[in-house]
């Protein structure tokens, strides 16, 4: 199963599945699928998308292989991602109030990770502290974590609570962010 990436270009037909997040089954089938796509580095690096290979040879499995190819509806709730993050306000604000039954969130159609960051902060969706982000382990604690076993990164850099930030108004945001800056050109507040 594949989130449906929102995106009806030909570079992603004909399922226009999103590759951020899915579900697969381990069969032959999906072994092989996932072998062809690993000796395919010189494709994805070509056409720098590792996306729209796996859709060709999800494709080109489907039809030769009788690989069998599921794709969640765009509608549905349960698996939203970027593309209801950037153009869908109505159910924003159904996952901003806490009466979505979205599952997982994919901040796919977002341009950098620095955003995804941002976005999900303003979010209430980030639950990393400030001081782990961006450093190695060494950086974080002098403990030997090289066991992990008492969960010396999760006591430093997991936090129980949302780590909340306003970044742009005119984003979905858990608070009003209405002294941010926007984002988009001509971008509208979102409360």
């Amino acid at each position: 199963y594949f989130q449906d990436d929102g995106s009806r270009q030909e570079r992603y037909a004909p399922y226009s599945a999103n590759t951020g997040f899915y579900y697969v089954r381990s069969n032959d089938r999906t072994r092989h699928l996932f072998r062809h796509l690993i000796y395919s580095s010189d494709l994805i690096s070509a056409w720098s998308s590792h996306q729209q290979v796996l859709i060709q040879l999800l494709a080109e499995n489907n039809s030769v292989m009788g690989l069998s190819v599921k794709i969640f509806p765009k509608e549905m709730e349960e698996f939203p991602g970027g593309a209801q993050f950037h153009r869908q306000k109505k159910v924003m604000k159904k996952i901003m109030s806490g009466d979505s039954k979205a599952y997982i969130f994919h901040m796919s159609w977002t341009q950098n990770k620095d955003n995804k960051l941002k976005f999900f902060e303003q979010m209430g969706e980030w639950y990393v502290n400030k001081q782990c982000i961006g450093k190695e382990t060494h950086e974080i604690t002098d403990k030997d974590v090289t066991e992990n076993k008492n969960g010396v990164l999760v006591e430093h850099c997991c936090s129980v609570e949302p780590q909340i930030t306003c970044h742009y108004r005119d984003k979905p945001s858990k608070i009003p962010c209405k002294d941010s800056p926007t984002i988009d050109t001509n971008g509208r507040p979102f409360w």
